[in-house]
């Protein structure tokens, strides 16, 4: 075999209307247009995130025998509320499955099945542990944020700890982009004025 790399993939569908297709999938799913070639339209471009997906002007030939185009997505719940709110008609309701996404299907206005969902983390076995308790004094608005981080992600504070530290371990972040857009708002609401290096300069105040 020889090497192959392949950093990106663009699945095509054929559409009858490629002007009707975008305003589908702009204002229904909720993809942004990233492009058209031709005057009218005879291909496009839209994008979910980081991924692009091609509408070529053809016949629509949707079956429920081929293979839908899945998305994998950060908050599937939140897309799929907002893809309810807007009545695109929902195949397979959003669920946990046995194959460890939480997914749901959608059709598009030419019967395409659409699947968006995300990773479960809690499928397999238990790992059994033993918690022991650890000192922490954390600062005040720091803490506040954690608790409400932890709500957000319906974790304990304890679990949310735990999973910001094995991420740590491995050099890699445990939250997503929607996450951590969601953090900033929680910085502002509880007053975070440092940043991530700000722990090396705290000055603790004394005990009143």
């Amino acid at each position: 075999m020889i090497p192959v790399e392949c950093d990106q993939l663009h699945a095509g569908l054929a559409v009858s209307d490629i002007s009707a297709a975008l305003e589908f999938y702009t204002r229904k799913l909720g993809f942004q247009q990233a492009f058209t070639w031709g005057d009218p339209p005879t291909f496009a471009g839209v994008n979910l995130g980081s991924v692009q997906m091609f509408l070529a002007k053809g016949k629509p030939s949707p079956s429920a025998d081929t293979a839908s185009v899945y998305f994998l997505v950060d908050d599937a719940d939140q897309l799929y509320d907002f893809h309810c709110a807007n009545g695109v008609e929902i195949a397979h309701a959003i669920s946990d499955r046995p194959y460890g996404m939480r997914d749901y299907t959608v059709r598009d206005l030419h019967g395409y099945q659409l699947v968006f969902g995300r990773h479960l983390y809690d499928t397999g076995p238990p790992i059994q542990i033993e918690r022991v308790d650890v000192p922490v004094r954390l600062e005040k608005r720091l803490a506040a944020l954690l608790e409400d981080l932890a709500r957000h992600k319906r974790m304990s504070v304890n679990s949310c700890l735990e999973e910001m530290l094995l991420h740590t371990n491995e050099g890699v972040g445990p939250h997503t982009k929607t996450t951590l857009r969601y953090i900033e708002e929680l910085k502002k609401k509880h007053g975070i004025d440092y940043d991530s290096h700000g722990s090396y300069r705290f000055a603790e105040e004394p005990p009143r």
